[in-house]
């Protein structure tokens, strides 16, 4: 779910980098669910999660979506247009700064008019927004089972409503409404272990097959006059060539991508971004160089689903950040270590 990311990191005002870089590649087809299957029977979890994919990917609409994390209220006016492979979507804050996202396909670009910048960039992405799988992980069906709880309708359309529950601790659960025509996400609710909902986000209001122009969204995105366009300078890099590796591996999270963004002391190794993920959830750790002006005592903080941890090693500040409980990253920060 980007926007819900986009708002968790603004209101957490943590980690160094300018956006959240869940990275992702394609994956391949899996067949769907051809009718939506009594109560409590189980479904292979792989064919919800492509089929819920799928629609976010083929599916034309606009609606309001409203977020709901650590008592903090979000919403954000969608747009969202396919034709064929091109994807293009807008979407406009309604609470806090003002903010304007428009991306088409991997281009990413960001208005903040109370400043006069935009920001461009370019994301690797499973899919466009509402996104819920994280990877091609083959291996979710591991660490996740699915189960039909019955329908609901969400925003005016009917909805299946689909629990992907943990099979150990290290994850939490969800509770996904999909549209029953095509399996578009309407609501997510991200459960801890006692089921208690840590964070909600759905749509208010949604339509569907919304006349919307490609063209119109693209000139809007273009349309750059009067602003200062910044890139952010993030590299493509891997932990091994900066140095760092995961001496023991926490169960179900592959590595799925690195950055670095180049700093003023490389002979302390640059800023560097490490993304982790089982295929729903993901974690990101954070390095830098250890300032002893900026980094003081290690602290933790939640924001509902959100978990950030944040501790001196040697000489390096990490904090460690996902939608996973505490242990979770606490097992990633104590395996973290520096090459030898």
């Amino acid at each position: 779910m980007n926007f819900k990311l986009f708002s968790l990191c603004a209101l957490l005002g943590c980690g160094f980098f300018a956006t959240n870089f869940v990275a992702a590649q394609a994956v391949s087809s899996a067949p769907a669910p051809a009718a939506s299957a009594p109560t409590g029977e189980s479904k292979n979890i792989n064919e919800w999660l492509m089929r819920m994919h799928e629609a976010s990917r083929s599916r034309s609409y606009v609606g309001t979506f409203v977020v709901s994390s650590g008592g903090v209220m979000s919403s954000a006016k969608i747009w969202h247009v396919c034709d064929g492979a091109q994807q293009v979507e807008r979407v406009e804050t309604l609470t806090g700064a003002p903010r304007s996202v428009f991306r088409h396909n991997d281009q990413v670009v960001t208005f903040m008019p109370e400043h006069k910048v935009v920001r461009t960039e370019k994301r690797e992405s499973l899919g466009l927004f509402p996104e819920l799988l994280k990877s091609n992980n083959s291996r979710i069906g591991d660490f996740y089972k699915a189960r039909q709880e019955g329908s609901e309708r969400v925003a005016g359309v009917e909805a299946d409503i689909i629990s992907l529950i943990p099979k150990d601790a290290m994850r939490f659960g969800y509770r996904v409404w999909a549209e029953q025509k095509k399996g578009l996400v309407v609501k997510l609710q991200t459960l801890d272990a006692d089921g208690k909902v840590l964070e909600q986000a759905a749509f208010s209001e949604l339509q569907f097959d919304t006349p919307i122009k490609i063209e119109k969204l693209t000139q809007m995105m273009a349309k750059t006059d009067g602003y200062r366009v910044v890139t952010p300078g993030l590299v493509k890099t891997t932990a091994s060539a900066e140095g760092w590796v995961l001496k023991t591996p926490v169960a179900g999270f592959q590595p799925m991508s690195c950055y670095k963004r180049p700093g003023a002391e490389p002979s302390r190794g640059e800023p560097m971004q490490w993304i982790f993920s089982d295929g729903l959830a993901t974690v990101s750790l954070f390095v830098e160089a250890y300032d002893a002006q900026r980094h003081d005592k290690e602290s933790r903080l939640s924001m509902g689903a959100t978990q950030s941890l944040s501790r001196r090693l040697d000489a390096y500040w990490l904090t460690a950040m996902g939608e996973v409980p505490m242990t979770t990253l606490r097992q990633f920060a104590d395996s973290l270590e520096r090459k030898k």
